[in-house]
């Protein structure tokens, strides 16, 4: 047997019963569908990890896309290392069962050092110069050169950024049929991004929402066909549902009001100074791990958070440890939105003093998740001009930064992080057998993915 795993980011049962996506519906027909109860948070990092090992935050380690380093004083969001991964990966357990069973990943995350077959994944390269060049990384080390020399190179500019869109998608369904015909893996994961974009710059609800899910159904489908026909069994899965929201909350700026919360200066600039705050925020999404550096101080601050709209739940230690989310990587406090909000990281009160990295696509910098990185700042005229200039300055070999991105959250129109109270916003499995439950847990679909082997 041998099996390849899409993973349709954003797709619900919401999306399949609505006649949106009768591509994928008639395979859920055809076949047989669970809603799963998302891994909380409901972010790429969490579910993706909870997915292949069969554990919560608490086991794995993974507890965001995001976390603070205590030592280091350090936020660090979007690393690879799949030593950062606690637990054994599903691939693992079956090379138990089947020795010599040969793994593909396929741009799924921490794909770096993965124990893996084959890899491959974005990876930039950091010149000394500052220069930063798109690209991907692969293992084997030559695979990478062997795709892109049959498919050209990788369109990092629509993987993530304001052009994010289905050329992405597209060059990672066709990378995975090239890996198909040359390799033959036993076992394949294949993400497929394109629905998380537009979901979240215009909302699950907009006419942008509906022609992405045309255009993934579409896709997807169409990559399982072909896979099928090279007589793999092809299973459908996704990590979270994005909802609307309208909020956007700022806990660094109200940590900040209260002076928990310290910025320094670099030549007009405020940057979080992670080492002096006693207390700050890491946001992703619909969750926020607060940091507070003096236990004593731990209620005050809760009390304070607790008590800012948009917030639903707060989580200390004892509520972390009882939900399997407590972990050393862990904030002193979890935060979780109420149903139509998200938490954005901006901690600074002057825009005009904000750090220059806040206004680019800067996702290794920023000490949060910034989806405002999907946007065209609309008090940028002529944006298309701006980006030919940069362009220019970086082929004469200038540094220079392309500033296009808003500060505005109150742009963004859909989020996810939280488990929603709807099953129907829940993500989805779909397998071409009959026989799966109606619902599943998070923790419970690296057994189904191991069936059969």
């Amino acid at each position: 047997m041998r099996r390849a795993v899409l993973n349709v980011v954003g797709l619900t049962a919401r999306d399949l019963a609505s006649g949106r996506m009768p591509r994928l519906a008639a395979r859920a027909a055809a076949g047989s569908l669970a809603r799963v109860r998302p891994a909380f948070p409901a972010v790429t990092c969490v579910a993706q990890s909870t997915y292949l090992t069969g554990a919560t935050p608490s086991g794995h380690g993974v507890v965001a896309n995001g976390w603070a380093d205590r030592d280091l004083a350090e936020v660090h969001f979007w690393k690879q290392s799949n030593r950062l991964v606690g637990g054994e990966k599903l691939w693992e357990t079956l090379r138990a069962r089947r020795p010599g069973l040969r793994v593909a990943n396929c741009f799924w995350w921490y794909n770096l050092g993965s124990s893996v077959d084959l890899a491959v994944t974005p990876r930039p390269i950091y010149r000394a110069d500052g220069a930063k060049l798109l690209d991907i990384a692969s293992w084997p080390p030559d695979l990478a050169g062997r795709i892109k020399r049959d498919l050209w190179d990788f369109p990092f500019g629509a993987f993530w950024g304001p052009y994010a869109g289905l050329d992405s998608s597209q060059w990672i369904a066709d990378c995975a049929r090239w890996i198909e015909r040359h390799e033959r893996p036993d076992l394949h994961l294949v993400y497929l991004p394109h629905l998380d974009y537009d979901l979240q710059r215009h909302g699950p609800d907009s006419p942008e929402a509906d022609l992405a899910r045309a255009e993934v159904d579409t896709l997807a489908c169409r990559l399982a066909d072909d896979l099928e026909r090279e007589g793999v069994e092809v299973t459908i899965l996704s990590e979270y549902g994005i909802t609307a929201v309208d909020r956007a909350v700022l806990p660094n700026r109200l940590l900040r009001e209260r002076g928990w919360l310290v910025a320094k200066d670099e030549r007009g600039h405020e940057v979080l100074d992670t080492f002096h705050s006693a207390a700050f925020a890491v946001c992703d999404h619909q969750v926020a791990h607060v940091h507070v550096r003096d236990p004593a101080r731990l209620p005050e601050v809760r009390a304070a958070l607790a008590a800012l709209p948009g917030v639903g739940r707060v989580l200390g230690e004892a509520e972390q440890r009882a939900e399997g989310l407590w972990h050393e990587r862990s904030g002193d406090l979890l935060l979780v939105a109420d149903a139509r909000s998200w938490f954005a990281y901006p901690y600074w009160m002057d825009d005009a003093r904000a750090p220059d990295f806040a206004r680019t696509v800067d996702i290794h910098r920023k000490p949060g998740y910034d989806p405002c990185e999907l946007l065209v700042d609309p008090a940028v005229p002529f944006p298309w001009l701006r980006v030919l200039v940069f362009l220019l300055l970086k082929k004469l070999g200038f540094r220079a930064l392309l500033k296009l991105t808003p500060l505005d959250p109150g742009l963004i129109r859909g989020s996810h992080g939280r488990v929603p109270e709807n099953s129907l916003d829940w993500p989805v499995l779909i397998e071409p057998r009959k026989g799966l439950p109606e619902t599943l847990a998070a923790t419970e679909v690296r057994d189904r993915l191991a069936a059969g082997f």
